[in-house]
């Protein structure tokens, strides 16, 4: 009698997660649909290639800065630095494709597609260079990629604890377990719980921009865009590998940031990133964080300021 009445409450369990499942991603399906209205994108839609991506950019003079994002996160993480820096340089952010606000892009999602996508964006769009790039952890892959692909459309790098191109062991021990992640956020947005739930899903670090837009920004789409990443990451580093060697960046003004408390092995691989360019420096940052631009965006956008003033 007790099992049966255990496999019934059993059974009614499942049924009731079956039909609050179906529920949820009914919800998500309707509620997406007026997204357009209630989160519309902040900037514009360019053609590259066969896709659009979302740039949007602030201020004037030059050189224009661009902002590359980290891994899971598009511009929305960079409102901050980009209003702050507005008022006295041309400031650009913009969602590789699949992520936010830009539609999905071609396969395999690495370092050098994405920088490649990069260059022929801010060409379609009528933003000169050459440009100061600011790459934050998987972000500093795409923005190294891009400076050795077009040195004379780089003015200058501000590297904010970017992703380490020689973990190898590390990456391959990620890879999955960050597949895994990136999967299971995206069946909880296309669930409707990342829309029901506000603040309760969306990272610490995210800006009150981000927050606000979080249906879009961390949305099932964008999640499955991590995941590609994520799975390309070794791909990635070995592209950013082949781009190290001695002077590479010439005496162009180069700032590599790294978050306070890191291991001696993790700054000394800092400063000889920096030691790339005649004119690199290290700038250690007085919070711990990885996310430093969200946590200390004062020191983040006084760096980029100085790089750009050359």
């Amino acid at each position: 009698m007790r099992a049966r009445l255990s496999r019934k409450v059993v059974l009614w369990f499942t049924a009731l997660v079956a039909l609050a499942a179906v529920a949820g991603f009914g919800y998500e399906i309707v509620a997406r649909q007026d997204d357009g209205t209630r989160h519309p994108a902040p900037g514009r839609l360019v053609r590259v290639d066969e896709h659009r991506l979302h740039l949007t950019c602030a201020g004037a003079g030059t050189p224009t800065v661009v902002l590359e994002a980290g891994l899971a996160e598009s511009s929305a993480n960079w409102a901050d630095i980009q209003r702050g820096l507005a008022g006295s340089a041309r400031v650009c952010a913009y969602d590789r494709a699949g992520y936010a606000w830009s539609e999905d892009g071609p396969g395999p999602r690495t370092a050098w597609q994405a920088a490649g996508e990069l260059g022929a964006l801010l060409a379609a769009a009528g933003e000169r260079g050459p440009y100061v790039l600011a790459g934050h952890s998987y972000g500093g892959n795409v923005v190294r990629v891009f400076a050795d692909r077009w040195p004379d459309l780089t003015a200058g790098l501000v590297l904010i604890d970017v992703t380490d191109e020689t973990a190898v062991d590390a990456m391959n021990l990620s890879r999955p377990l960050l597949a895994t992640q990136f999967t299971g956020y995206g069946l909880l947005a296309r669930a409707g719980l990342l829309r029901l739930a506000g603040d309760a899903l969306v990272p610490a670090e995210a800006t009150a921009f981000a927050r606000a837009h979080a249906p879009v920004v961390y949305g099932g789409r964008s999640m499955d865009t991590a995941r590609a990443e994520a799975w390309s990451g070794l791909e990635s580093a070995a592209q950013v590998r082949a781009t190290v060697r001695p002077g590479a960046w010439g005496d162009r003004p180069v700032a590599v940031v790294v978050p306070a408390g890191q291991p001696a092995t993790a700054v000394d691989r800092a400063r000889r990133l920096a030691a790339l360019s005649s004119r690199g420096r290290l700038v250690v940052a007085g919070t711990a964080e990885h996310y430093v631009q969200a946590f200390e965006p004062g020191l983040v956008i006084d760096t980029i300021r100085e790089v750009a003033g050359g």
